[in-house]
C-alpha cells in the first residue's frame, strides 16, 4: 500500500531538493502538486483540502522560505501534517507517539464488538485479534459468530478457533444474532473469559436492517470497542462505510485489511479524520500472525520514503529464533557459513514478510523497487533460491564445493530450475562465505568498524545500489 502514492510525492520533494531558494510561488505550486497526488491516492477531498491548507499555511512562513534549507523544510511540514492526519503528534518521542492499543481496562468478560460490511475481512480478523490478546497479552479469549445468513460463516470461525487455539461458543442452529450475543457473554461470565470477541454479521451494502441489528447488540452487550473492520483496497467507499458505522453504531477503533494489498492507501488517510477515531490495528497479510498496531508517525515515514525501521526491528524479534541466531553468530565467529544456514537465513526473510515487505520498511528504497523487479528480486526469486538448496543432499548442503556438474543438472531438474540458477545460487554462496571469513579476521572489535561492503556478486547484472 501507498506506493503510486509515495513515489508520486517522492518526485516532487526531489524537484524541491534541488533548489537553493524557494519562492512563495514554488510552494504553492508543490502543494497543488501534493493535492493532486492525494485525490489521485482516494483521499477524501475535505481531508485533502484540510491538509493542504494546513501545510500552507506553515510552509509559506519566513521562517521556511529564509531558511538554509527551504525544501527540507516544506517535507518536515509536510510530514507533521500526514502524522496528525492520521492521528498522531508531531514532534514527539515514539514512545508518547505510540499506537492505540485495544481498550481492554473493564470489568471482564470485555465485550469487543467487530462490525464491517461483507467481504472486509471481519471474520479472519476476528481470528487475528484473539491469537493476539491470547499470545501476546495472555489473555482468554472467547470468539462467537453472530453471523447467521452467510453459509458457513459460523462454522468459518470454529475452524479459525481450533487453527489458533482459542475457545469459540458452540453453534446453535436457528438461533437468533441477539440471543447469541447474549449466550457469549453469559458463557464469559460463567467460564471466566478475559475477553469476548463479537463478529457480527455483514452485508454487501449498507442498510436499514444491518444496523438495526448491529445497534441492538450494542445495547444488550454495552462493549468496551466497537472495532470497524474495513478493506483498506475499497477507497472512497470505505470512508463512507466509517462515516455511516460511527453516526449509527459509534465507532471506537478501525482495523484496516489487505494493507499489503496494491491498494493506493486513500482509506486509511481518511477514515481518521472522517470519524475521529483512531486506527487501531492493520491486517499486513494472510497468515493468523499477520496483524500490527498502527503507528502514525511510522506510516507517515513509509509513505515519504523514510522507511520504517522500528517496525523492521520489531518483527525480527518476533520471528527470528534466538536458538538459530546464537548458533549462526557461532558460526559466523569461526568464519563458517554453509548452505543449510542460507536456507535458513531465506526462510526467516520469508517469515517477515519477503523481499518486498523489508524493502519497503528500509529508508531510501523506494525509488529502486522497478530497478528490482527489472533486475528479478522478488520474492519468487527466493523461492526458487530455497527449491534449489532443498533439492541437494545434506552432505552437498554441508559441503557445496562437492558439487560438480552432473549434481548440478540432478538439483536444478530436482528444484525445476536451471543449471545457470544454482551456478548464480552457489556463486552467491561462496561470496557470502567469504565475507564471513573476513568478519573473523576484523574480530569483534573491528567487526562493526571494518563492515565489509556488499559484494557486486551479490546484486543481479544491471542493479545499482
Amino acid at each position: 500500500m501507498f506506493e503510486g502514492l509515495s513515489g508520486r510525492l517522492g518526485d516532487i520533494f526531489d524537484r524541491l531538493r534541488k533548489r537553493g531558494a524557494l519562492t512563495e510561488a514554488d510552494v504553492g505550486a508543490a502543494l497543488r502538486e501534493v493535492r493532486v497526488a492525494l485525490l489521485e491516492a482516494d483521499v477524501a477531498l475535505p481531508v485533502v483540502k484540510d491538509f493542504v491548507d494546513k501545510a500552507r499555511e506553515r510552509a509559506v512562513g519566513a521562517e521556511v522560505l529564509r531558511s538554509v534549507t527551504p525544501g527540507q523544510q516544506v517535507i518536515k511540514i509536510v510530514h507533521d501534517c500526514l502524522i496528525e492526519m492520521l492521528g498522531g503528534t508531531p514532534g514527539e518521542a515514539p514512545d508518547l507517539n505510540a499506537a492505540t492499543p485495544i481498550n481492554l481496562i473493564a470489568v471482564p468478560p470485555v465485550p469487543v464488538l467487530m462490525v464491517g460490511l461483507q467481504g472486509s475481512g471481519k471474520t479472519t480478523t476476528t481470528g487475528k485479534l484473539a491469537l493476539r490478546l491470547k499470545d501476546r497479552d495472555n489473555r482468554k479469549v472467547l470468539m462467537a459468530s453472530l453471523d447467521t445468513r452467510r453459509p458457513a460463516a459460523q462454522e468459518q470461525l470454529k475452524i479459525l478457533g481450533e487453527q489458533i487455539g482459542v475457545t469459540t461458543l458452540p453453534i446453535v442452529p436457528g438461533q437468533e444474532p441477539l440471543a447469541i450475543a447474549r449466550r457469549a457473554m453469559e458463557r464469559g461470565r460463567l467460564e471466566g473469559f478475559d475477553v469476548v470477541l463479537l463478529d457480527t454479521a455483514g452485508r454487501l451494502a449498507i442498510d436499514e436492517e444491518l444496523m438495526a441489528e448491529v445497534v441492538a447488540i450494542r445495547d444488550a452487550t454495552k462493549p468496551t470497542e466497537t472495532l470497524l473492520v474495513a478493506d483498506a483496497m475499497t477507497g472512497q467507499d470505505a470512508v463512507n462505510v466509517a462515516r455511516t458505522f460511527h453516526e449509527r453504531v459509534g465507532v471506537t477503533g478501525i482495523v484496516l485489511t489487505r494493507v499489503d494489498g496494491d491498494s493506493r492507501g486513500g482509506a486509511a488517510l481518511s477514515m481518521r479524520a472522517v470519524t475521529g477515531q483512531p486506527i487501531k490495528l492493520i491486517g499486513v497479510g494472510e497468515k493468523m500472525d499477520a496483524l500490527e498496531l498502527f503507528h502514525p508517525d511510522r506510516i507517515a515515514n513509509r509513505i515519504l520514503g523514510m522507511g520504517d525501521v522500528v517496525s523492521l526491528v520489531e518483527r525480527a524479534a518476533q520471528t527470528i529464533e534466538k536458538a538459530d541466531a546464537e548458533k549462526l553468530a557461532a558460526k559466523i565467529q569461526k568464519g563458517e557459513f554453509d548452505l543449510e544456514d542460507l536456507a535458513s537465513q531465506l526462510r526467516q526473510m520469508r517469515k517477515m514478510g519477503g523481499l518486498q515487505g523489508l524493502m519497503g520498511m528500509l529508508p531510501g528504497v523506494g525509488k529502486i523497487k522497478d530497478q528490482m523487479k527489472t533486475a528479478g528480486m522478488d520474492d519468487k526469486m527466493i523461492k526458487r533460491q530455497e527449491a534449489i538448496i532443498s533439492s541437494m543432499t545434506p552432505i552437498e548442503r554441508r559441503n557445496p564445493k562437492i558439487i560438480h556438474a552432473k549434481r548440478k543438472v540432478r538439483i536444478a531438474a530436482g528444484s525445476g530450475t536451471s543449471v545457470q540458477d544454482v551456478n548464480k545460487l552457489l556463486k552467491q554462496h561462496q561470496q557470502m562465505a567469504d565475507m564471513m571469513k573476513r568478519m573473523k579476521k576484523l574480530g569483534k572489535a573491528g567487526m562493526m568498524r571494518g563492515m565489509p561492503k556488499l559484494p557486486p556478486g551479490m546484486l543481479p547484472p544491471g542493479f545499482k545500489m
